[in-house]
């Protein structure tokens, strides 16, 4: 529980300036698209169509073309005219406007609205200055996140070396398409789980008390208990799939995020799906960095006399690893450029390998074997 402070707190910039300036710029980017955007058409519905299904249809293609899910260029573009559409089909007078003169008329619309006509002058000096006015925006009508989703998403060091790109279907909750027909208006609801009470703490003093109420979903609306249109509460489940893309050289612990994707709550903007990389273990090399490390057996003659030995790359290439001279028990050499990627600024390189030799000793010698190697060592230059 909280009280409110009475002390007047002065802003530099009134909100609905702000959103003036705001406003102002969005026009003047939509100046350079197309200014007659069929909604109907790119949400793939009639005219006649119920606002059910307006909701589904959006629901549908706003996945199909999320940045973080569709690789494709217009992806971007294609998700910001179905969330205009949305936005405007969803709206019964912004709907209404659109269908009397299209996308100009709604533009002119929101000019209007925004740049404060009609609107009661008191009411935005108090506004401006945090307190909403009367009837104007309250607080609790600031953004309010549903939490961000963290989950672990293993990968083998095969897919951190070469990359690889893959879907992930997950569940979430999403809100019931009628959950407007399941709320009902509360005046001291002021957001979403928050409700205002006034208490009388002595004659002529009024004090404000903030506490949380689940039943708020916006200011002046709440939740209607048992409600037919929503038989399964304000959310349901919903599996979805997003595509993954492992770029090569990733590590332990990085995150890949999904925007927008995580649950839905009413009054919410739904948080991001978050995926951190955890490697699997692998059965030769281990990863420190951008380098990589192996551990390399060769009998004893191998380490006296020399050798050339063939590793097989993570990938399955062939690393070629010779040696003239002598080698002694864990002894470490460097292949340059046969590490794991990392990106340069150049472009794309590698870290190296450092190979660990360990040597095998043979578990027997008969007399004629000892007698030999006698015979070759004892006067070796040591």
């Amino acid at each position: 529980m909280a009280i409110f402070n009475t002390n007047f707190t002065a802003t530099l910039c009134a909100p609905s300036m702000l959103r003036l300036i705001i406003l102002s710029c969005f026009l003047v980017f939509l100046g350079k698209a197309d200014d007659n955007r069929d909604f109907y058409k790119i949400l793939g519905v009639s005219r006649k169509a119920t606002e059910k299904e307006i909701k589904k249809a959006y629901r549908t293609l706003s996945l199909q073309y999320h940045p973080d899910k569709n690789p494709s260029e217009d992806a971007a573009s294609k998700f910001a005219d179905v969330a205009a559409a949305y936005e405007c089909l969803s709206n019964p007078e912004k709907k209404q406007t659109y269908d009397r003169g299209g996308e100009e008329a709604l533009k002119k619309m929101e000019m209007r609205e925004n740049s404060g006509a009609g609107a009661d002058p008191f009411s935005s000096m108090f506004e401006a200055f945090g307190f909403g006015g009367f009837g104007g925006r309250q607080r609790g009508d600031q953004e309010v996140r549903t939490p961000d989703l963290v989950i672990p998403l293993r990968v083998s060091l095969r897919q951190l070396y070469q990359g690889d790109i893959f879907d992930v279907k997950y569940v979430r909750q999403v809100l019931c398409l009628n959950h407007d027909q399941c709320e009902k208006r509360c005046s001291d609801c002021q957001g979403p789980g928050l409700r205002i009470k006034q208490q009388q703490i002595a004659p002529g003093f009024v004090q404000q008390v903030q506490m949380h109420d689940s039943e708020c979903v916006a200011r002046g609306k709440c939740w209607k208990p048992n409600c037919k249109a929503c038989p399964n509460g304000q959310t349901q489940k919903e599996s979805i799939e997003v595509t993954v893309d492992i770029v090569p050289g990733m590590k332990d612990g990085e995150e890949i995020r999904f925007s927008g994707v995580a649950d839905e709550a009413i009054g919410h903007t739904p948080g991001d799906l978050v995926m951190v990389i955890q490697a699997t273990h692998h059965d030769w090399f281990k990863r420190s960095g951008d380098n990589l490390h192996i551990a390399l057996e060769v009998p004893l003659v191998d380490a006296l006399v020399g050798f050339v030995h063939e590793i097989t790359h993570i990938d399955g290439h062939k690393v070629t690893f010779t040696k003239n001279t002598v080698t002694s028990h864990g002894e470490v050499s460097i292949i340059k450029g046969q590490g794991m990627p990392r990106k340069t600024r150049g472009g794309v390189g590698f870290g190296d390998l450092y190979i660990t030799v360990n040597i095998k000793y043979p578990k027997v010698l008969d007399e004629k074997q000892r007698a030999v190697i006698e015979s070759v060592l004892r006067n070796a230059n040591y």
